[in-house]
């Protein structure tokens, strides 16, 4: 089976960008400038895939909310190494992160509660996915998510 291969856009300096089957890594430095066109790109690369736009715009969902969290955790302007690909089944999002005891919960607030400030990702993250995994990895910790077929 012959799979297209996105033509990434040229590496700059806090987005290091290398491709994968199906998709991409790129290794960058958290900011709004790199999430925007690290989420740009997972849109390019799932829809040149074959994905549908509904299942891309789905995964720059989950990769703005896997980034904020790795934020949230480890600071700003934390290197991450972001994987997004489209699987046999569909999109595939995982988030390295450098800091594997910080792992994420979920808030005892409800999900729909106008008084939770932080505490929904995870509620989030189990509707939009099938599959979502925390393992530790040799720069820290990822954090996976296969996302739901749409």
């Amino acid at each position: 089976m012959v799979t297209k291969q996105s033509a990434l856009p040229v590496s700059e300096p806090g987005l290091y960008l290398r491709s994968r089957e199906r998709g991409f890594v790129a290794h960058m430095v958290a900011g709004p400038l790199r999430l925007r066109q690290v989420r740009s790109l997972t849109a390019t690369a799932l829809l040149d895939h074959g994905a549908s736009s509904d299942a891309a715009g789905t995964a720059q969902l989950v990769l703005s909310e896997l980034v904020a969290n790795a934020v949230r955790a480890c600071g700003d302007d934390v290197p991450l190494v972001v994987e997004v690909h489209l699987g046999d089944t569909g999109a595939v999002v995982g988030v390295h992160d450098p800091v594997p005891e910080l792992l994420p919960h979920s808030a005892d607030t409800p999900m729909g509660s106008a008084d939770a400030e932080s505490g929904r990702g995870l509620p989030l993250l189990n509707l939009l996915c099938t599959d979502v995994t925390v393992t530790a990895s040799p720069i820290g910790k990822q954090i996976r998510c296969r996302l739901r077929p749409s």
